[in-house]
C-alpha cells in the first residue's frame, strides 16, 4: 500500500497504450508546451479539466482550487494566470464552475468547517452582493445551483480586472475569457455567457450573464 503499485501499473499501462497510439508524443510534449486554453476550475476530482473537454496533456494549462475562486491576493493563482498570459500566449481562459459544489454549499450552510471558512468568505460576498436575486431562488440544490452561476461569473470579472488582463488587452493581444459550468449528473459543460475578449466588453458581458441567471429564476418562479 505505501507504494500504490496499482496507480503505478495504471500509469505504466497508460504510458505504453499512448506510446502506441502515437510513438512521438512524449517526445515532442517533452520539448514543450503550447496550450491555447487556461483552465481556472474547482479542486473537484470529479471534473478533471483535460477529461471533461476530450483533450490530450500539453492542451490546457490548469489552476484549480476550492470553488473555482479568483481573487486578488492569491499569488498562487496569479502566478499561474501571468505565465499562461505572457509566458504560453493562451488565447482562452475558461473559468469553470459545476453544479452540486461542495464549496458553494458549505459557503451557504451556516455552519463553522474551520480554516476554509476563511476561503469560503469569498463566495458569501458573492452571495450576499446578489442577495436579492437568490433570494428568490429558495433553499437547497436551487439556491445552491444560482450561486454556482452567480459564482462562475463573478470570478471572471476578477480575471479580467487583473493587471494581468487588462495589461494583456492593452497592448493588443488576443485574449477572451469564458464562462462554463459542467454537470456532473450528465457531463455536459454549458456556456454561462460572460464571453470577453476586450476592456470594454467587461461590464456588458457580465451584467448580460447575470441578468440571463435572473431570468431563469423567474421563469422558475412563475412556472
Amino acid at each position: 500500500m505505501r507504494t500504490l503499485k496499482n496507480l503505478l501499473d495504471r500509469n505504466r499501462s497508460w504510458a505504453d497504450g499512448t506510446r502506441a497510439a502515437d510513438p512521438s508524443f512524449f517526445a515532442e510534449t517533452s520539448k514543450s508546451q503550447h496550450p491555447q486554453y487556461l483552465w481556472i476550475g474547482c479542486a473537484d476530482s470529479r471534473v478533471p479539466a483535460t477529461t471533461v473537454v476530450d483533450m490530450k496533456p500539453g492542451e490546457i494549462f490548469v489552476h484549480r482550487n476550492i470553488a473555482n475562486v479568483v481573487v486578488h491576493t492569491d499569488l498562487n493563482c496569479l502566478s499561474v494566470l501571468q505565465y499562461a498570459v505572457e509566458v504560453l500566449k493562451v488565447e482562452h481562459i475558461i473559468v469553470c464552475g459545476h453544479y452540486g459544489c461542495g464549496g458553494v454549499k458549505a459557503a451557504l450552510d451556516g455552519q463553522r468547517h474551520g480554516l476554509i471558512d476563511n476561503w469560503l468568505r469569498h463566495i458569501q460576498d458573492v452571495a450576499q452582493k446578489h442577495e436579492g436575486m437568490l433570494g428568490g431562488a429558495g433553499s437547497g440544490d436551487a439556491r445552491t445551483d444560482r450561486l454556482t452561476e452567480l459564482n462562475v461569473i463573478e470570478q471572471v470579472l476578477n480575471v479580467c480586472r487583473t493587471t494581468i488582463v487588462e495589461d494583456a488587452w492593452e497592448r493588443g493581444q488576443s485574449l477572451c475569457l469564458h464562462s462554463w459550468i459542467y454537470s456532473i449528473e450528465d457531463g455536459i459543460l454549458h456556456d454561462l455567457g460572460a464571453c470577453v475578449a476586450s476592456l470594454a466588453e467587461v461590464e456588458p458581458a457580465y451584467e448580460a450573464a447575470v441578468e440571463a441567471i435572473a431570468g431563469r429564476l423567474a421563469e422558475a418562479s412563475n412556472g
